[in-house]
């Protein structure tokens, strides 16, 4: 089984930034398509930014696009969420999520496999 551990969430003021990670078990992440979302309160879960194995291509939504960066490091079972200034509508629980066919569209929730539990982003005014 596939396990996925976020870390890096918190309390930061509009205009700062934070660095999610997601730490994922097993020994084929290089071959997994990795994805953030965020659910706010009383909304959907929504995309955020995904990356594939290769690393070489990227997807954003529009809304974080020029202030969020997604990387991975491969040898290290680790995708990154860099997140520069952060406003208050930023504030939700990202979730990181792994593609185990790394083809087609990956924004889309339900093309995800496994997900990991969430990590608290508060961005205060």
């Amino acid at each position: 089984q596939v396990q996925l551990v976020e870390s890096g969430g918190g309390l930061v003021q509009a205009g700062g930034s934070l660095r999610l990670s997601c730490a994922v078990s097993g020994r084929t992440f290089s071959t997994y398509a990795m994805g953030w979302f965020r659910e706010a309160p009383g909304k959907e879960r929504e995309f955020v930014a995904a990356i594939r194995g290769s690393g070489i291509t990227v997807y954003y939504a529009d809304s974080v696009k020029g202030r969020f960066t997604i990387s991975r490091d491969n040898a290290k079972n680790t995708v990154y969420l860099q997140m520069n200034a952060l406003k208050p509508e930023d504030t939700a629980v990202y979730y990181c999520a792994a593609d185990k066919s790394d083809w087609g569209t990956i924004i889309l929730p339900h093309r995800y496999d496994y997900w990991g539990q969430g990590t608290q982003v508060t961005v205060s005014s």
